[in-house]
């Protein structure tokens, strides 16, 4: 069924509008958590991701899609369709609209589940839009049980109570609870309750894997059991040389040397050498068990997928999947944290385990850095986006695009103006672009200004050159991402007078998203 929409509905209290006899598709937004750009089959990775891979056959692959570099910042831009503010006020304040309250008020029933990161009472989905939400209020929770408190050195800030059914506190799950399956499971029920209303509805899945702790089903675990023995630099390169093959990134650029740790600053985390690791066992079985996290993240994707074509709702349904940031270089304690050595599986309820710098460098490979780096590897993300009937199967496009630009283009799809008001109380002005002619047309948006700002470093893009501030060297690089997408060339002694422009730029740009 296509919904249809009668000539001119307002939302009176709102401002909301919607154009006269216009199709509108129901929306289903997937966000994994801290997922590589090389991680999935089709960017390239070992990881068997037959799901993901058969969406992007079916759609629309992205090669230059942007976040803001980390979680909470990512989703508040997904969400308000502007640039995170830091300032005060937190991340959503009342001058902002939400997706979801935007989508609802113009009559679209609304449910999200998984990872929220943006705040309690007055923030929770709820409070903004979200008509049912199941899932997790802050950063990381134990997959097997995230009613779990975080262990010592690892408690992330937020509610008092994390993980809640709309807003009542879960205190027990059952024997074979897995975070992902879960979240999975109450998405495909709200799918099956949509599906018997006449209504569009905009589904939110918001998957925690494959942030840390990494913890997997046994089963999935022993699917890659020795197939990183050979280590993150091997598997860094495998990953470049089939991203050239299947031609999403150019074979003129260059593979980059891992960045090297020269301060130290908290997230200057940098790989060592494989050759060099006396327990080279311990680091393959990290990759194992994160592998085994995206395999079943795959798997989740896919039983959601089944289940709008079991509901017969496949066909008029836009299907967006993408992760947050780059991937994580959070390093494990290499003590408190070798559950094998005293009998615990690894990545088991019982650890807490990080991947470290030198699988997330493979795992962000062609890339420099990741997650909380201005680098391509901390900033851009796989993004697969599937709406059959409208974008051409099988297709790809190189257009520049960033996690601001979802609320605009889902605004446009649903035929929602963007309003001036809203709770009586004026909104800021939406900054992301449409990405509806990249979408039907593979039109690339024109020349994108876009800035980022994380722990004291930043960048700026505008077109294809490139300003970026590295917070070890303390310094600007300027980099051409025609001919150098993998930043190994700095043009900054070349152009100064450019660098110059660049940085006025992105200062005026960080000036606006106080």
């Amino acid at each position: 069924m296509v919904w249809k929409c009668v000539y001119l509905f307002a939302c009176c209290f709102s401002g909301f509008a919607l154009a006269g006899d216009v199709a509108r598709p129901n929306i289903v937004l997937i966000v994994a958590d801290d997922l590589g750009f090389s991680d999935l089959g089709c960017y390239g990775g070992e990881i068997q991701t037959p799901q993901l891979d058969r969406l992007a056959s079916e759609g629309m692959l992205f090669t230059q899609f942007y976040n803001c570099a980390v979680c909470n910042l990512t989703r508040a831009s997904l969400m308000t369709g502007l640039y995170p503010r830091f300032g005060k006020g937190g991340l959503l304040r009342g001058n902002m609209l939400t997706l979801a309250e935007a989508l609802s008020s113009a009559g679209y029933k609304t449910a999200m589940s998984g990872k929220w990161h943006l705040g309690g009472e007055p923030t929770r989905p709820i409070d903004r839009g979200f008509q049912e939400y199941y899932g997790v209020m802050i950063g990381a929770v134990n997959y097997f049980n995230p009613a779990l408190p975080d262990p010592p050195g690892f408690q992330h800030a937020g509610p008092a109570q994390p993980f809640v059914h709309n807003a009542i506190p879960i205190q027990r799950v059952a024997e074979n609870y897995y975070a992902t399956d879960a979240f999975a499971d109450h998405a495909i029920a709200q799918i099956r309750r949509f599906a018997q209303e006449d209504h569009p509805f905009f589904l939110h899945l918001a998957f925690t894997a494959p942030h840390y702790p990494l913890q997997a089903l046994p089963e999935d675990i022993a699917k890659y059991r020795g197939h990183y023995d050979e280590g993150y630099e091997v598997v860094r390169r495998q990953r470049y040389q089939k991203l050239v093959e299947l031609g999403i990134i150019a074979k003129a650029w260059k593979l980059p040397e891992p960045d090297k740790k020269r301060g130290s600053w908290r997230y200057d985390l940098a790989p060592e050498s494989w050759n060099s690791l006396r327990d080279k066992r311990w680091e393959s079985a990290k990759m194992e068990v994160y592998a085994a996290m995206v395999d079943r993240l795959d798997q989740a994707v896919g039983r959601v997928l089944s289940a709008l074509k079991e509901c017969d709702r496949e066909k008029d349904t836009l299907v967006v999947f993408f992760s947050d940031n780059g991937a994580c270089a959070s390093e494990s304690s290499t003590t408190a944290y070798k559950a094998y050595q005293s009998g615990v599986p690894t990545g088991s309820k019982d650890t807490y385990i990080l991947g470290g710098s030198g699988w997330a460098s493979a795992q962000s490979s062609p890339f420099r850095r990741y997650k909380t780096w201005t680098y391509e590897g901390g900033i851009t993300t796989p993004m697969i986006v599937r709406w059959p009937g409208k974008i051409p199967a099988g297709s790809r496009t190189d257009a520049v695009s960033h996690v601001v630009d979802w609320m605009p283009t889902l605004l446009n799809i649903a035929s929602v103006d963007y309003p001036e008001t809203f709770r009586s109380e004026k909104v800021l002005p939406i900054e992301g672009k449409s990405l509806m002619p990249v979408l039907l047309d593979g039109k690339s948006t024109s020349n994108r200004e876009l800035g980022w700002s994380l722990y004291g470093s930043r960048a700026y893009r505008s077109g294809n050159w490139k300003l970026v501030w590295g917070v070890t060297d303390k310094q600007w690089e300027l980099y051409n991402l025609e001919t150098d997408r993998t930043e190994t060339f700095d043009l900054s002694a070349q152009y100064p007078e450019l660098v110059q422009r660049l940085a006025i730029a992105w200062r005026q740009w960080a000036d606006r998203s106080e």
